[in-house]
């Protein structure tokens, strides 16, 4: 039977350095009859039928009990459709019978991958093996099994069992690389450098002496043991002996390997020979022209001198002055404008490279390469027409010395092709190239800081500019298609950029209703547009309007690991706006590209080993690790449990089940805190500015720096409030000697460190805070560490929880000998109250407001309030532990005034602080409700149709409409937020009624 390829992997490998792995092959065209009747369950499982082919399976059990396939088969369908006991218990059933028939080995293969156990794959195929040990088949499934869960010992040992049986050079080089891999992973590198790589090398040098080297792959490897033991001249010796010349696969292979050791070796001689022979061939590689730089300028710090007799080394001749290096590049030069096709950029770059170099070492000799000025604006001549011409010279732009900046773009724009001036004043390129050439000035001109001197009447007139600019360069585009970018976006998107000038420069919120306006009239035009779309989620997350975002961030269709490099965009704003569904979701879209990673890394690692990619392997191994210490992954994380806290605990299910629920253990704390990655990418907005407004790495390390404790601050959070769900409830016998045994006061210990360890990162937040570190516009967004503090959220959460450990104290004292302690948790009770009474006086006032025809915003009303619902969420939780403590009290006290007959004694001071602290707490919870209710009815009668646009910003009607959008957009989310959180208090508000004792 031909199996679907929907449900099985593939085992017979592909050509060239590739096995034949399945018995498929060998049984022809002679079909077993069971493959026939098994069909139709395989087919409803890949069209994702399961119920029926569960039903299918039942019905062929019921003929054939002992077809253990259809067994398998059912349990994927019972797994499918969430019966996971029951299929895991009918898949054992098979697996311990050792079943040795391919159809049922798959399916259980497939099966226990979907049920991310992968190490039970290994078990079948070892009882499989010893059952039919000269199955090759079999004993590549076992190393395969071995290589999802990382057992590299074993793997080796596999992999050698293997040869023995077929001696193929494939399954001998599994083994060396197994070897390799032990080494990489071991946590001692005495070790993996005395034993595991000496031993692979042996193993290799065994095949070498034997003559038995095939194929590319295993040079490759050889090369790669060679590296890590550090005997680089023995490497050096494979590239440039025999087996180099298997290196063909990559273009410049043997020569890039050669000159990666050359640079280990510090043999600047032949670098620098290397680098020139492979420059004469192609003048336009760039890490050529790099490394040559590099050997010439550490030949002259070393007064390298050539011998008197014989070659120079073993590479050519070497080059050893500035001048040589000077007449080399202006060859390349004149060669390129002898040319009568496209010149090639590198030679004219290098010339750039090589005087800035030249320029930071204080060396004279630049000024035979030239005025800087004079080649950018030959370059640009020759290049200017390619977008690239932009990124090309920005980076050189620090060789022009401020007074030339002017002149330089007058000197560029002379050579741009404009036609006549019309009424607005402006001349318009005739085609692509002549539009293409005016952009890269204009960017040129942001570059250089020229935008930024202008006034605020040069900006406005830049922006018109711009946009006449845009506009007119749309005709070019009417063909394009709806995933083709318009050849004028750029435009648009610094008109933008200069609008966000405008307005952190003036403050004037109008300016970015303009920019929100701008960028939605370019996505109506070139709607695949990556930039529109994250530039204007950034600004209406800046807004504190998070409803439009979700659907933005979902249209750039993010793969793979952007979801770990581009997510935070999403994931910073996704809880702190309000809008918990969206930001259930956007954690979503992250988590379920982490979670997959492990099982789908361990599948790239089987085909690197199946295709003979052993220098991959190493990378995915190094690709996991970095994507399990993302920074991302650990906040994403953090952050959706504390949501599906504050959303659902004692909602849908309490909070103690909830915690379980999530498996989340106070005591241990799972994030790797010395190893963190950060993986953001926090250049993926264009931007053209100059160097002094760009992010630097202080920028990044402050940025990182505030990311891990406000991540630290949730982190501790969330483990207190599992703490807090966990402690037990009965109360623990006064004078027992197993006090300190009966896990009571572990847990309240446990409790402790953990206050202690959150006053400490509340400490370290504070301090963070004062410095008031401000990141470019489109770095990285700033951490909710700020907004955290100064709402007083997080000491108010701190002091309730500390409240849960006096708490824990009075249960083990009683009521009789506690009256200090009695009037400490009263006055805790009434400090609550206080903190958050504090709390939502912060929230008052307008989110959203018109002033003057004007439309203004206070977004972080929106955050502070978000944080008085958490801190709600969270006394209410502590309200109920203290209900759950003081109940048996007040009970117990109740049957000794029974037994007494006593009903004149006062009650205690803390059960009557109990219930007005309960019932404070209802009167602010009310207090909110009404405030949300008030903003919800202002937002509502809000009539943005009454603003008006047009004046004093050159704006069309059709601008118009798109900026109203833009306006309505945020009106709508504010309403979807507030209602949200109106919702969640109402929910709070209802359960704190319920809280009696």
């Amino acid at each position: 039977m031909k199996k679907n390829p929907c449900l099985f992997d593939a085992t017979a490998h592909a050509q060239p350095y590739t096995l034949v792995t399945s018995n498929m092959a060998a049984r022809g065209h002679v079909q077993d009859p069971n493959d026939r009747r098994l069909r139709p369950i395989y087919d409803y499982l890949d069209n994702g039928n399961n119920k029926m082919a569960i039903q299918q399976a039942d019905k062929l059990l019921k003929k054939h009990k002992d077809l253990h396939c259809a067994k398998v088969l059912k349990a994927i369908g019972l797994q499918r459709t969430g019966k996971q006991d029951e299929a895991f218990s009918l898949a054992q059933e098979v697996a311990t019978l050792e079943p040795t028939d391919d159809n049922s080995l798959q399916a259980l293969t497939i099966l226990y991958r979907e049920m991310h156990h992968p190490e039970l794959v290994t078990k079948l195929y070892e009882a499989a093996v010893k059952k039919v040990p000269l199955s090759e088949e079999y004993h590549s499934h076992l190393f395969m099994a071995y290589a999802r869960v990382g057992e590299y010992k074993k793997m080796q040992q596999a992999g050698m069992a293997l040869y023995k049986i077929v001696p193929k050079n494939p399954y001998y080089f599994w083994s060396v690389m197994s070897l390799v891999m032990q080494a990489i992973s071991a946590q001692d590198e005495k070790l993996a450098q005395t034993m595991f790589l000496p031993l692979a090398e042996r193993m290799v040098e065994k095949m070498v002496k034997e003559e038995k080297i095939e194929a590319e792959a295993e040079v490759q490897l050889y090369f790669m043991i060679l590296e890590r033991l550090g005997k680089c001249v023995e490497a050096l010796d494979v590239v440039r002996g025999p087996l180099g010349e298997k290196l063909t696969s990559e273009l410049w292979s043997r020569e890039n390997k050669c000159m990666m050791m050359y640079q280990r070796l510090q043999l600047w001689p032949e670098c620098n020979a290397l680098s020139y022979k492979l420059l004469l061939k192609n003048p336009d590689d760039w890490q050529f022209y790099l490394s040559y730089f590099d050997s010439l300028f550490h030949l002259m710090d070393k007064s390298w001198s050539q011998p008197e007799e014989g070659e120079h080394c073993v590479e050519g001749p070497v080059q050893t002055t500035v001048a040589e290096a000077v007449k080399f590049v202006v060859d390349r030069m004149e060669e390129q404008d002898k040319k009568e096709s496209r010149p090639l950029r590198g030679p004219y770059l290098a010339c750039l490279e090589l005087i800035h170099r030249l320029r930071q070492r204080g060396c004279p000799d630049e000024k035979e390469l030239g005025d800087p000025l004079e080649l950018m604006v030959q370059f640009f001549g020759k290049f200017g027409d390619k977008p690239c011409c932009i990124t090309d010279l920005k980076i050189y732009l620090h060789l022009l010395p401020p007074e030339q900046r002017s002149q330089f773009k007058n000197r560029l724009g002379e050579l741009v092709p404009l036609g006549e001036a019309g009424e607005d004043g402006f001349g318009f390129p005739g085609d692509t190239k002549a539009l293409q050439r005016h952009l890269c000035v204009c960017q040129l001109s942001r570059a250089l800081g020229l935008q930024h001197a202008l006034d605020t009447e040069g900006k406005l007139r830049l922006i018109t500019e711009l946009k006449a600019h845009y506009h007119y360069g749309l005709q070019f585009g009417k063909s394009c298609l709806k995933t083709e970018l318009q050849f004028s976006d750029m435009y648009c998107l610094m008109a933008a950029h200069v609008y966000i000038d405008l307005w952190t420069e003036t403050g004037d919120e109008n300016m970015l209703w303009q920019s929100l306006g701008v960028l939605e009239e370019g996505l109506s035009f070139s709607p695949s547009n990556a930039q529109f779309k994250l530039l204007l989620l950034l600004l209406f997350c800046r807004l504190g309007a998070f409803q439009p975002v979700v659907d933005l961030y979902s249209s750039l269709d993010a793969k793979h690991v952007q979801h770990d490099t581009i997510g935070y965009l999403l994931t910073r704003y996704a809880g702190s706006l309000g809008q918990f569904a969206a930001a259930s979701q956007s954690c979503n879209f992250s988590l379920r590209f982490f979670h997959s990673n492990q099982k789908d890394t361990s599948e790239y690692i089987i085909q690197a080993y199946k295709y003979g990619a052993f220098e991959k392997i190493p990378e995915f191994i190094a690709f996991r690790t970095r994507l399990n210490q993302s920074l991302h992954f650990a906040q994403v994380r953090t952050e959706r449990m504390l949501l599906d806290l504050y959303t659902e605990a004692d909602v849908t299910l309490s909070l103690e089940e909830s915690v379980k629920a999530m498996g989340v253990c106070p005591e241990e704390d799972d994030i790797p805190w010395d190893n963190m990655r950060d993986n953001r990418d926090l250049t993926v907005l264009v931007s053209w500015d100059p160097k002094d407004r760009e992010l630097t790495e202080e920028h990044r390390r402050l940025s990182l720096e505030e990311e891990s404790v406000w991540l630290k601050v949730r982190s501790l959070t969330l483990r207190l409030l599992a703490s807090l769900a966990l402690l037990g409830h009965a109360p623990s016998p006064r004078n027992s000697d197993k006090t300190n045994e009966n896990g009571i006061s572990v847990k309240s210990s446990t409790l402790q460190t953990l206050l202690s360890q959150l006053d400490q990162a509340l400490e370290t937040a504070a301090q963070i805070t004062e410095k008031q570190t401000q990141y470019p516009f489109l770095g990285p967004p700033s951490s909710r560490l700020a907004t955290a503090l100064s709402s007083g959220s997080c000491h108010c959460q701190a002091s309730a929880l500390q409240l849960s450990l006096t708490l824990r104290e009075l249960e083990t004292t009683g009521l009789d000998d506690s009256s200090e302690l009695q009037t400490q948790i009263c006055n805790a009770f009434k400090s609550s109250v206080a903190q958050l009474r504090e709390m939502l006086s912060r929230c008052k006032g307008e989110v959203l407001e018109m002033k003057d025809g004007r439309l203004m915003t206070r977004p972080s009303l929106l955050e502070t309030l978000v944080f008085f619902v958490e801190t709600v969420c969270v006394l209410l939780w502590v309200a109920s532990y203290s209900a759950s403590v003081l109940r048996p009290l007040k009970s117990s006290l109740q049957k000794k005034k029974k037994k007494k007959k006593d009903s004149s004694t006062a009650m205690p001071v803390v059960l009557c602080g109990f219930q007005e602290w309960t019932g404070s707490l209802q009167g602010v919870v009310t207090q909110a409700l009404d405030h949300v209710k008030g903003q919800e009815a202002s937002l509502t009668a809000l009539k943005l149709a009454a603003l008006t646009l047009e004046e004093g910003y050159s704006q069309t009607q059709e601008e118009c409409g798109f900026t109203r959008a833009a306006m309505d957009k945020v009106q709508s989310s504010y309403l979807g937020s507030l209602q949200e959180l109106g919702d969640l208090l109402r929910k709070r508000a209802d359960l704190l009624k319920s809280l009696k004792i």
